[in-house]
């Protein structure tokens, strides 16, 4: 009777524990797969926001110095390598502020695609860390929980904060 009531304890404990530990999982691969969401998000507004300022460059309303500035720098934003990607998109922002873009119909739309990459690396960081802080756990490490997924990580730029 004791030995049945262990085994039955013991069985007991093992689909707890496994039950848990696919949840876990699972909770795991839908961060993974925010954190894919949130990085391709990102994309799509830094690509809106290069666009958007190589427009401006080309309407005719700044000095041909700035619109020069303004047209490389979103150039070689889009055009960046994935390893170099932070810092040309850092430059891009460094050029905005530089020529100080306050072009009264381009003004409010750039304003607006700055801060919508601003917000959109904010969420990707904040998923990357979620995702990371699981991903750190005894339970997911030991028993590879996380599968082969690459490690997410943060995107830092200088995004006019």
């Amino acid at each position: 009777m004791k030995v049945t009531t262990a085994l039955l304890a013991l069985a007991v404990m093992a689909l707890l524990f496994s039950a848990y530990a696919s949840w876990t999982a699972g909770r795991l691969d839908r961060l993974h797969h925010r954190v894919e969401l949130a990085r391709a998000a990102l994309e799509t507004e830094l690509a809106r926001r290069a666009a958007l300022v190589a427009e401006l460059a080309g309407a005719g309303v700044l000095d041909p110095a700035s619109s020069l500035l303004l047209l490389d720098a979103a150039h070689r934003a889009r055009t960046a390598e994935p390893e170099d990607r932070e810092q040309r998109e850092s430059a891009l922002t460094r050029a905005v502020n530089a020529t100080g873009t306050a072009v009264e119909p381009w003004s409010g739309e750039l304003a607006l695609a700055m801060r919508r990459v601003q917000l959109a690396r904010r969420f990707h960081n904040d998923v990357v860390v979620s995702t990371r802080d699981l991903r750190q756990r005894r339970l997911v490490q030991w028993f590879r929980l996380a599968g082969h997924a690459p490690m997410p990580s943060t995107i830092e730029l200088e995004d006019g904060r």
